[in-house]
Formats: structure tokens, sequence, C-alpha cells
């Protein structure tokens, strides 16, 4: 039960070249006839932004744990005022998304996705065919998506306040278009996360548990076998379940990782020049999107990209139990 895998061991890309392989009937909208109607939840979604005025500020880590992730050098960049959601997308806003426009994810498309393995129900076990080479903890599941996160026997409506995963970087900027925002870039993403502690390691300061308090949904125990759940959450928590940083974002490590909009390069940023200090997007192309902030499977023995420089990528249809988005807004 293998597969091939072709980026990092926290969020597996789709394999490539992979056709479609159901239809958006699968996609549970006739289960979402009591969601919000659209314009309260674009209402909303506005409602969460927090405004930043932006500025200078060091971006990016000396952190050589990670290589091929090109998280350094540190780097002074500056970039413009914006505003950026307070939390992620949960499930009840991409539902009524859904329900509004009869969108189709494309793991409702491809009719599977990425599923952690301790999440899938035995009857579904029975089905699961392939997993991850190098990261068996992650299984080709036929039936999950966004609003059967764990498989075709589960249901985005027992977590509604969650944020919303198996979401495609090409399914967060349909969203995007629908709620009239956009994805954060990369360097606006990292500037909100850092809630003003230029340099920190983490969003709160330089101690994982500072006075043993837990400050994000990451993994504990001895991983991926046992999770000692000392944080409270296996999967997935509700958004605003941790102490916001100090500009007032939630969930900027650990939880989900989030996309950004930039193409990934471990390179592009090495070179000073204002293409890459100045308002920063990334290169003009590439093969895989970035992704910031870790998840609740990321555990200090393989993983600790929940530090706010850390960095990693996904092919933009990829999607996964642990990669979702939040929204911002060009001032």
């Amino acid at each position: 039960m293998t597969q091939e895998d072709n980026c990092s061991c926290c969020t597996p890309e789709r394999p490539k070249d992979e056709s479609t392989e159901v239809s958006a009937s699968a996609n549970g909208i006739s289960q979402i006839a009591s969601v919000s109607d659209a314009a309260a939840i674009k209402a909303e979604l506005r409602k969460n932004v927090i405004g930043l005025d932006g500025g200078p500020f060091a971006m990016g880590t000396n952190d050589r744990r990670f290589p091929g992730d090109g998280e350094g050098p540190v780097r002074e960049v500056t970039v413009d005022p914006f505003s950026i959601a307070r939390h992620s997308v949960t499930n009840r806003q991409f539902a009524s998304f859904a329900a509004d426009t009869g969108y189709a994810t494309e793991a409702e498309k491809f009719g599977w996705s990425f599923v952690f393995h301790h999440f899938v129900s035995e009857e579904v076990k029975k089905s699961v065919r392939s997993a991850v080479q190098g990261a068996q903890w992650w299984w080709q599941v036929h039936g999950a998506d966004w609003a059967h996160p764990h498989g075709p026997d589960s249901d985005w409506s027992e977590t509604p306040d969650n944020p919303a995963v198996h979401i495609s970087w090409n399914d967060a900027v349909a969203f995007a278009d629908w709620a009239e925002m956009r994805l954060p870039t990369e360097a606006e993403w990292e500037f909100a996360a850092r809630g003003g502690l230029d340099g920190a390691t983490f969003a709160w300061g330089e101690e994982l548990t500072p006075g043993g308090k837990h400050m994000c949904n990451i993994w504990q125990g001895d991983f991926p076998s046992e999770n000692s759940l000392e944080d409270g959450f296996h999967g997935t928590a509700p958004v605003g379940s941790f102490p916001e940083n100090g500009y007032g974002l939630f969930d900027v490590a650990g939880n989900i990782w989030e996309w950004c909009s930039d193409w990934f390069s471990a390179t592009f940023h090495s070179n000073e020049r204002r293409v890459t200090r100045v308002n920063p997007a990334g290169p003009r192309r590439g093969q895989s999107k970035v992704t910031k902030g870790g998840s609740y499977l990321c555990h200090d023995s393989y993983c600790n990209r929940y530090r706010v420089g850390a960095r990693t990528s996904s092919t933009p249809d990829s999607s996964t139990g642990n990669m979702g988005f939040r929204l911002a807004m060009s001032q």
C-alpha cells in the first residue's frame, strides 16, 4: 500500500496527470440547506478582518533544518497596509459558498483526498489501498473532501467551526473570488502572524509552551503512532481555541496549513532587490504554492514548521486533511 511522495510529508501532493473521477453531485450540497445565506456569510468574512499598517519587518529564519524549504536568509521586507482575517475559513463558511455556487472542490472532482490514518473509520479502512511512501500515515481515501473530512462516513456539520480542510489552492482562490477578497502573500501572512514580535521563533515568543501552557494545536507524544492530546485536540480544533497573537490573529501556528498566493521557490528571495524586499509576491511562475503555519500533525521529531518563519509548499490541485486557508484584502 504505497504511493510516491511528491513533496513534503507534511502535505503530500496529488499525483501528476491524474484525471477526475466524479462529479459535483457527491459534494454534500443537499445536506447544507440550513446554512446561513451567502450575503450574511460574506458580511461575516469582511467583519472578521483586521487592518494592519504594514511596514518593515524581519522575514524568514536562518534555521538550517529544512534547507529545501528556503526559509532564509533573514531579510528586511516591507509590506503596504493590508487587512487579513483573524482566523481561517470554517466549514460553516465554506458550506455557504458551496451551497450558493454549486462549486465542486478538486477533492470532489478527483474523488479522493489524503486523510491522516488515525481518523479513518474501521469500515472505510477496508477500502483503502494506497498510502504515501515514506509518510505512510497519509492514506488515499476515496470520498474524502471538505464535506466528508475523514471519509464518506464523516460530515462537516459535526465540526462547523473547525477550519475547512481538503481545500486546494485553486479551491481557496475560487472561494476568495466569491467573497470579493484574496489570499495573502507570504510576506503579508508572516507579517501578520508575527504579531509585532519581530524575529521571534513563535508567534508568541521563544518558548513553545510558556509556563507549561499550550499555545497552538500540534502533536504531542510519539508521532505518528500516539498522540497524548496534551493540548486537548487530536485533529483540527475550532478556530480561536488558542490565544490570539499580538495583532489579534488566531491559529497562525498549528491547526492547519494555510495557502498563500505566491509561487514557491527556495531561492528566489535570496538576492536583495526590490521585487524580493518591497511587497514581495514570489516568482512569476512555479510548480507549487507556498503554505504557512504548520498543522495539528507537526511534531519536533520530524517537522517543527509551526515556527512563524517556516514554510513549505504543495501543487495547486493538492488537498489534505490539514490544508485550508484564510483571506486577506488590500487597503
